[in-house]
């Protein structure tokens, strides 16, 4: 098991810094606490695009090991918009966006935005979500959409995430492990940098029928 190489104190400096030097996060609503490399977000942001900059702001820094978001949306009175403003940007959003399927149907209650339909790829029922939760009004997103069935190839993905490392100019495609369930893919083995992580969770998520993904992976700079 990988071990913290720095402590809790310097991670949450470090964090508390990153949240600082981020244009798209206001740092003075945000609490971190961090516990065996783990950080907890807490207090809250105008839009849930500055919740989700805080949370990728916070994975960036060395010695993170995984974020845990608490933040609340809670948008000041200027921002607030109707359940119809909210609807008719979330329409055009998933309407102009290429990687969302056209058979996408969105909802909104109460400044919270549900998604549902079907599509083929892992990626497209995420891609939906990302192209509609940085919204201002939007509170929050249930994301309702179902990968269509198809047969999931181990080998296939495998070749998938060695390729998307060779890409990278990274060695250790030879140390990650696939196996497959069904519709779900368990991917354990070490990384390098949490870049290497999602560049390998990215490509698994490009494959069809991939409809859940049990992420092992850890980190480990030596590998």
């Amino acid at each position: 098991m990988y071990t913290p190489t720095m402590s809790d104190a310097t991670t949450q400096q470090a964090v508390l810094s990153a949240l600082l030097w981020d244009p798209s996060v206001d740092e003075t609503r945000v609490g971190v606490t961090v516990e065996n490399g783990i950080v907890t977000l807490t207090g809250t942001a105008a839009t849930n695009a500055q919740r989700v900059a805080a949370h990728q702001a916070a994975h960036r820094v060395a010695g993170v090991l995984d974020v845990a978001n608490e933040i609340r949306v809670e948008p000041p009175g200027s921002l607030t918009r109707t359940d119809l403003d909210i609807a008719q940007a979330v329409r055009q959003a998933l309407e102009w966006n290429m990687e969302v399927p056209a058979q996408i149907v969105s909802t909104v209650t109460n400044g919270w935005v549900t998604l549902e339909g079907e599509v083929r790829l892992l990626h497209e029922r995420e891609e939906a979500e990302r192209a509609v939760r940085n919204h201002a009004g939007v509170r929050g997103v249930t994301n309702k959409i179902t990968v269509a069935p198809h047969q999931v190839d181990a080998a296939e993905i495998a070749t998938e995430i060695q390729a998307v490392l060779e890409r990278r100019a990274e060695r250790a495609a030879h140390h990650i492990q696939v196996k497959v369930d069904g519709d779900t893919v368990t991917l354990t083995g070490p990384v390098r940098t949490w870049t290497d992580r999602r560049a390998i969770i990215g490509a698994t998520k490009y494959t069809a029928g991939v409809r859940e993904i049990v992420d092992q992976l850890r980190l480990d700079p030596n590998a």
